[in-house]
């Protein structure tokens, strides 16, 4: 795993490189790239602009480490003036007149916005492939799928198409696509990061993070976008200086959770299995621990998470912004006609299982038993984690998907969502990063799994693999503006 923000940051103070130069390599690279599908929206006229502002900036001495470095943004991420569609037909032409905290922390740092990037229609998915754009590809095979809902970020920083990307993460939409790709993705802790001008799925399990080429570089830019933001009333200001990776695991205890392995592939069981070891032989200790309700996660990940979203896409009527139906007879043809043509199938279908599920004579049966079992599932990680300092986990039970996969094997695919969505409902922080590949060369990934706003730690535990060089993919092939 490659360090490339530091390593750019480095030629920048240097002079070895300018912003310029190195945001037109970039941007000639997304250009070679363009059948990956990566990006749907680019922004190269503003890129070259701001980085001609971070040349004066490095310039002058007023920079930090990720002023001039190139980045991506999920599509769901509001950019004032760019237009931000969370890949849906319903929100086309739409340009926020606000941007999100987290892009504003970025571009007060001085890092240059290459573009938006591909994902899943309103990050409801697990392969990208309900994007009204079409489905990105996977640089590790371009006939497989990248996951989702983060496709397209973990597709561009996997290509070397951006140095590194931000996705949301509300059931895994980070991790897994970073275990797909080959890459490294941070799910911090709820209310680590804000979640202002993030367009909203489930608002109680969303959280923004890092799609990277390294953990030392998912550490980087999770210090520059975390904090409080009193436009969020969830984010939390327990974050003090720089995260600390002394790659120290000496003493760790890791916990390993039968259910997590149960029934799971032999490749991807071994393969964790190999990086424990190599935890062992550095001094951490294993502790096996039980969570019998983790079967129960799925089934709650998508009551709550398809409730939330039937409330936050009621926003969407084609009167206030966005796409309009071209023929209707009055307000509520006008409105029907709008959602019918704007909405995929994957969309409406949860919007519709979420009205269900709210509805009068079963709000008690489905909702309100889900949220029971809610406080259920983060009291037994409290538990777990009084046993261990950290989990380690698979974060999908395949490698990536064939594409169309998804379509034929539904159930399947909402499956797949089993290991990543119980860190969503109890809050925790996670990391997704390479620990081995299959015999057909499919990167497989692994969890890191820590305690409420132990993110530190989690990185820190992480970063051994990396500093210790424990699994290294190969690049993947052209690509690489470094």
């Amino acid at each position: 795993m490659r360090a490339l923000i530091e390593k750019a940051a480095g030629m920048l103070r240097r002079g070895e490189i300018s912003s310029v130069e190195l945001t037109k390599a970039y941007i000639e690279e997304i250009k070679k790239g363009r059948a990956y599908n990566a990006y749907v929206f680019e922004t190269f006229d503003t890129a070259l602009e701001a980085a001609r502002e971070a040349d004066r900036r490095i310039a002058a001495g007023d920079a930090g480490i990720l002023c001039g470095i190139p980045f991506a943004l999920k599509d769901n991420i509001c950019t004032d003036g760019v237009e931000t569609t969370c890949c849906s037909k319903i929100l086309s032409g739409f340009r926020p007149y606000y941007s999100a905290t987290v892009y504003e922390k970025l571009l007060s740092c001085g890092a240059v916005l290459l573009g938006k990037t591909n994902m899943d229609e309103f990050a409801m998915g697990s392969t990208s492939e309900t994007s009204c754009h079409g489905a990105p590809l996977n640089p590790r095979d371009t006939g497989r799928v990248t996951g989702g809902s983060s496709g397209g970020s973990a597709a561009a920083v996997a290509a070397h198409l951006a140095a590194f990307a931000l996705g949301s993460d509300t059931g895994g939409s980070v991790r897994q696509p970073a275990a797909f790709c080959g890459t490294v993705g941070f799910k911090p802790s709820y209310g680590a990061v804000s979640r202002y001008g993030l367009i909203a799925y489930a608002s109680s399990l969303d959280q923004i993070g890092p799609l990277t080429s390294s953990v030392s570089d998912a550490a980087i830019v999770f210090d520059a976008i975390r904090g409080k933001d009193s436009r969020d009333l969830t984010s939390k200001d327990i974050f003090f200086g720089k995260t600390n990776l002394t790659g120290d695991v000496r003493g760790l205890r890791i916990g390993y959770v039968k259910e997590y392995f149960d029934g799971l592939d032999p490749e991807i069981s071994g393969a964790i299995d190999t990086a424990i070891k190599a935890y062992v032989k550095a001094g951490a200790e294993v502790v096996k621990l039980s969570v019998p309700e983790l079967p129960a996660t799925l089934p709650v990940y998508y009551i709550i998470a398809c409730a939330e979203a039937s409330s936050n896409l009621g926003r969407y009527d084609g009167i206030r912004y966005g796409a309009r139906c071209k023929n209707y007879t009055d307000v509520d043809d006008l409105i029907t006609r709008t959602r019918s043509e704007g909405f995929g199938k994957e969309v409406q279908k949860r919007i519709m299982l979420g009205t269900y599920v709210l509805s009068s004579g079963y709000y008690d049966a489905y909702y309100k038993k889900a949220c029971e079992m809610r406080s259920r599932i983060r009291t037994r990680f409290d538990s777990v984690f009084s046993s261990c300092d950290v989990l380690f986990a698979p974060v999908a039970p395949s490698c990536a998907f064939p594409l169309g996969y998804a379509a034929k094997n539904a159930m399947d695919t909402y499956k797949s969502d089993l290991y990543t969505v119980p860190v969503n409902i109890a809050g925790l922080p996670s990391v997704s990063l390479p620990c081995g590949a299959t015999k057909d060369g499919l990167p497989i990934g692994m969890q890191i799994i820590g305690n409420r706003f132990d993110d530190e730690r989690v990185l820190s535990v992480a970063y051994y693999m990396e500093r210790e060089h424990v699994f290294d993919l190969e690049e993947v092939e052209g690509g690489g503006a470094l």
